[in-house]
């Protein structure tokens, strides 16, 4: 997903230089197209990042609360699902000054696509009457996200009062606010507005408030309703972590999940990435696969909708091409300019053929897979046409003013050679030719399954493909070599080591003994952390544990990676590379978010560093864990032979566990891995 933050690395004017806003410190509740930022104590402080969000615009950026002659001290927080927050404070200087604090005040915030319920409750259990002034503190701005994305400065909206409510209003956006009660003084305070409410409580008495902010408009797309999945997904596990990091993952693909028309999907993340991005959404999809094919389907829907059919090099857009972006507005970040419907993605264009191949081996619909055919043709047909000049599927930006790298790792300096010295485009990365390999092979059998004509050429040219990425590729060391991440604009290989060639296992694209050797770097402590997979090896001079490409790792990235790695066989090598982000859980509270540091396990440090500007939640993050326990058993699908397979055994990193709610061919499944390794498949009642 773009990173956006070439803010700090010159991809701006320097005068308008900021650090995007830190977030790894703040509560995030979310409800696509919505999210509220908070402080850990449940405070929408002004400044940064904080406040609620819907469709790109931020309407509230300020949200406290407090009580005249006491602080409020947080004693207890919950999160209890990716939409609902809970969060309890005493008043310590109220109720008489007893040792045990008496006066208690609980917040209960939720969530929903267009509305944000706080509510606020008082509760005195000092043995004489207590005065409670009760305030609430809101400011609005009704900024874009791109505005806060960078850091800028905002303009506070004044409120109109409208009945017993408030309403906020600019430049087409909008939010509401009713109080129950209505509050007993509401005044112009600062750029905001403070209510306030009076109670004198006796023992055991509250006092109840309930604000109810609702925003106003359409947004783009809606919220995604029941999650496609089914609500029998669940892994019985001796290791607690497993369970709480795959059900914290569940709750938040849950709240990302949003719809076009009826065809639902997983935004990228929140809180700048909360809409439709090709990769992002097509990644996430393929990792869930195995838990039912309806989301991979109604994903592709939603996609094909908006398959390029011209060519304009100011949108990226291609006849056949699958988009990077949708959103409500152009993204104007100084250098960066993109418009609402963007197209520069060099990747997701096979990896929309790949996930349909995925989807049609674990058992989907066969009218729906047959109605995705003409946008799998014209996906082939765009990978061919791209690589008649040089023989490689490349990118450059052509608008003067999109991305300068177009793969998933998109910051400006992801791709570079073993020196340091950065690849000039056009760039022809690795795994994207492994992706269009894997598309041109799995796609020329779904059209034939289908009695569909083959695409004019596809055979010969995946097979030439394959021939030429073995030798142009392959970088020869005294350790053994490895794939370079790309070729740059002269054809030499950038001869770093990277995770991009993770991506190329279960491909096909290598060959035997390339494979063994790919693993064997993968497995290599210069990038295998132990919390997952370095995004470039430790051992290079642009290393960093905190660089966004260049040394920090990411948990849908080493999820790829696992599953190359069961699906050339290796499982007890995926098992073992599953289980880093296992031990990253920890840290992040179960919730992994877009990356994290770089840092060796045990040898540095007991947990991974914080990203501060790093996405959570995050979908493809989100999907990492759950992927990666279907690795772990080695199934491999082939509805259409009928077919379900599975080692014997498998590694046991990850200890015993028994994982339900996937789908073979629809019906239910279930996976199990003893302490032994020993893989057990059985299929399941609808009931479990």
């Amino acid at each position: 997903m773009p990173l956006y933050a070439a803010l700090v690395t010159g991809c701006t004017e320097p005068d308008t230089r900021r650090p995007t806003p830190a977030l790894h410190r703040l509560d995030v509740a979310v409800a696509a197209p919505a999210l509220v930022l908070s402080d850990p104590d449940g405070q929408v402080r002004r400044g940064g990042a904080r406040g609620w969000f819907v469709d790109d615009v931020r309407l509230v950026d300020e949200l406290t609360v407090g009580v005249e002659g006491s602080g409020l001290d947080l004693v207890r927080s919950a999160s209890l699902g990716a939409d609902r927050h809970e969060y309890t404070y005493v008043a310590r200087e109220l109720g008489g000054w007893w040792h045990d604090p008496t006066v208690t005040l609980e917040r209960r915030r939720t969530l929903t696509a267009g509305g944000l319920l706080e509510r606020v409750e008082v509760h005195s259990r000092a043995p004489e009457p207590v005065e409670i002034v009760l305030h609430v503190d809101v400011v609005a701005d009704l900024a874009p996200t791109a505005t806060v994305r960078q850091g800028r400065a905002t303009t506070p909206v004044t409120a109109e009062r409208l009945g017993d409510g408030l309403a906020w209003r600019r430049d087409g956006s909008g939010a509401t606010l009713v109080m129950v009660p209505p509050p007993q003084d509401l005044e112009r305070l600062g750029d905001g507005e403070r209510l306030t409410w009076r109670a004198t409580l006796k023992t055991g008495d509250r006092l109840l408030v309930e604000l109810a902010f609702a925003a106003e408009g359409e947004p783009s797309f809606a919220p995604g309703g029941t999650p496609p999945w089914g609500s029998d997904v669940a892994v019985e596990v001796p290791d607690l972590r497993v369970r709480r990091l795959l059900d914290r993952s569940l709750a938040d693909l849950g709240g990302l999940l949003l719809r076009d028309g009826e065809d639902a999907f997983l935004a990228a993340g929140s809180p700048w990435f909360l809409t439709l991005f090709g990769r992002d959404a097509l990644w996430t999809a393929r990792l869930l696969v195995p838990f039912g094919t309806d989301l991979a389907l109604s994903t592709l829907r939603a996609l094909a909708r908006r398959q390029g059919s011209r060519t304009d090099p100011d949108t990226e857009e291609q006849p056949g091409k699958i988009l990077h972006e949708v959103r409500s507005a152009a993204l104007d970040l100084g250098s960066l300019r993109l418009p609402p419907v963007y197209y520069g993605s060099i990747d997701a264009t096979p990896l929309f053929v790949c996930t349909l191949v995925d989807a049609w081996r674990w058992g989907a619909d066969a009218g729906q897979v047959a109605a995705l055919l003409p946008a799998v043709r014209r996906c082939l047909t765009w990978g061919m046409d791209q690589s008649r000049e040089s023989g490689w599927l490349r990118y450059v930006d052509r608008s003067g003013h999109g991305l300068a790298n177009q793969g998933w790792k998109d910051s400006a300096d992801s791709v570079q050679h073993a020196d340091g010295r950065l690849a000039q485009p056009p760039i022809a990365l690795c795994e994207v030719q492994g992706y269009a390999y894997e598309a041109a092979v799995g796609g020329a059998a779904l059209l034939e399954a289908f009695g569909e004509p083959p695409v004019a050429g596809l055979a010969a040219w995946a097979d030439d493909l394959r021939s030429r990425f073995r030798e142009a590729f392959w970088v020869d060391t005294a350790a053994g070599g490895h794939v370079a991440i790309a070729l740059d604009a002269s054809g030499e290989p950038a001869d770093s080591v990277t995770s991009n060639m993770g991506h190329l296992l279960g491909t096909g694209i290598l060959s035997e003994e390339q494979t063994a050797r790919v693993v064997d770097v993968l497995a290599g402590p210069d990038l295998r952390s132990g919390f997952g997979l370095r995004t470039l090896s430790s051992a290079s001079p642009r290393y960093s544990p905190l660089s966004y490409h260049g040394g920090s790792v990411w948990p849908h990235d080493t999820a790829v990676a696992v599953r190359g790695l069961a699906r050339e066989g290796r499982v007890d090598e995926a098992v073992e590379l599953a289980a880093g982000l296992v031990a990253a859980s920890d840290a992040v509270a179960y919730r992994l978010p877009e990356l994290y540091g770089g840092n060796a396990a045990a040898a540095e440090v007991p947990s991974p560093s914080a990203y501060p500007a790093a996405c959570r939640p995050q979908a493809w993050a989100a999907a990492a864990p759950l992927a990666c326990l279907v690795a772990a058993t080695g199934l491999v699908a082939d509805a259409p032979a009928g077919r379900l397979t599975h080692p014997a055994r498998a590694g046991t990193a990850l200890g015993a566990f028994t994982l339900h709610g996937l789908r073979f061919a629809g019906e239910p499944t279930t996976v199990s891995v003893g302490s032994d390794g020993a893989v057990e498949v059985a299929p399941t009642s609808p009931a479990g």
